[in-house]
C-alpha cells in the first residue's frame, strides 16, 4: 500500500488531496481482505452444503434445504442487521465489553489486531448468505458428473469418502470454475453493504469523503475503479484457471 500511496503521490493536488486518498485505499483493503475471508470460508463451507444437498441420508438432505430456503429467500442487508444487531443483544454484557475493546495478539515482530463487530458481523453474515450460492454451484458440479464414473470407482473398492475425493469433486469443481468466480464477484460487490453496519470498507470510506470534500465525482470515480481493478484481477484469475488448471481433466492416450 506504501508503493501504491508514494507512486500516486503526483497526482493528489490534481485529483483528490492525500487524506482522502488514504482513506480510500485503506477502505479498499478492509474490502480486500473481507472478501477473501468470504470466498475461503464460504468455499469450504459450500463444498460441505453440496455434498449435503446430495447425500443419501434424507435428513441431512432436508436440513440443507432448510438452510438453503433461509439464506437464499432473505436480503443480505436483513442478515447483516440480524448479526449486527440482534445477535450481540443476546449475549451477556461481559462479552460484549470484550468483543468492543481493542485487542492484540503478538506473535514476534508480527502484532494481530482483534477485528472491530462490524468486520465479524459484516464477515459472518456474507458467509452463511454466499455459503448458499457457492454450495449450489458446487451442488450442480456435482450432479453433472456422469453416474458411470462413480459406480466404476465402486467397482474398484472405494468408499464414499475416497469417491468423493478423489473423483466427484475433482470434475464438479472443474466444471463450475467460471460460475464461482461469478459468485466471488458478487462477494466483493456484496462487501458494500457492510456500510450500513458501520464496517469501513470502500463504500463507507468513498461516503466520508464525498461529504467532507463534495468532490463527487472524483471519489466515486477513484471508488469504482478500484472495484473494477478487484473484478477484473477475478475475471483474469478465472480465465487463467480455465486454460491453465489440471484438475479434473481425464487425458486419454493410446496404449
Amino acid at each position: 500500500m506504501q508503493f501504491l500511496m508514494s507512486w500516486l503521490e503526483p497526482l493528489w493536488p490534481h485529483v483528490l488531496a492525500a487524506k482522502y486518498w488514504r482513506w480510500l485505499l485503506d477502505g479498499w483493503c478492509t474490502t480486500v481482505l473481507a472478501s477473501l475471508l468470504v470466498i475461503a470460508a464460504s468455499t469450504v463451507l459450500g463444498i460441505a452444503f453440496a455434498v449435503a444437498r446430495s447425500a443419501a441420508w434424507a435428513p441431512l438432505r432436508w436440513l440443507a434445504l432448510g438452510y438453503l430456503s433461509v439464506f437464499r429467500n432473505t436480503p443480505l442487508l436483513v442478515q447483516l442487521f440480524f448479526w449486527y444487531f440482534g445477535v450481540p443483544s443476546l449475549l451477556p454484557p461481559a462479552w460484549m465489553a470484550w468483543l468492543n475493546q481493542a485487542h492484540s495478539l503478538a506473535l514476534g515482530p508480527l502484532s494481530l489486531g482483534w477485528p472491530s463487530l462490524e468486520f465479524l458481523s459484516a464477515c459472518i453474515g456474507m458467509v452463511f448468505y454466499a455459503t448458499a450460492y457457492v454450495g449450489e454451484e458446487v451442488r450442480a458440479g456435482i450432479n453433472s458428473v456422469p453416474a458411470s464414473q462413480s459406480q466404476a470407482a465402486r467397482s474398484l473398492g472405494m468408499d464414499g469418502w475416497q469417491l468423493l475425493r478423489h473423483i466427484v469433486l475433482p470434475q464438479a469443481l472443474a466444471r463450475v470454475v467460471s460460475p464461482l468466480m461469478g459468485q466471488y464477484m458478487n462477494i466483493v460487490k456484496n462487501t458494500s453493504l457492510g456500510m450500513a453496519i458501520g464496517l469501513a470498507e470502500l463504500s463507507y470510506r468513498a461516503r466520508q469523503a464525498e461529504a467532507e470534500t463534495f468532490q463527487s465525482f472524483q471519489v466515486y470515480g477513484i471508488t469504482t475503479l478500484l472495484y473494477i481493478v478487484l473484478i477484473i484481477g477475478l475475471e483474469l484469475l478465472s480465465q487463467h484457471l480455465a486454460q491453465r488448471r489440471r484438475w479434473g481433466r481425464v487425458e486419454l492416450r493410446r496404449a
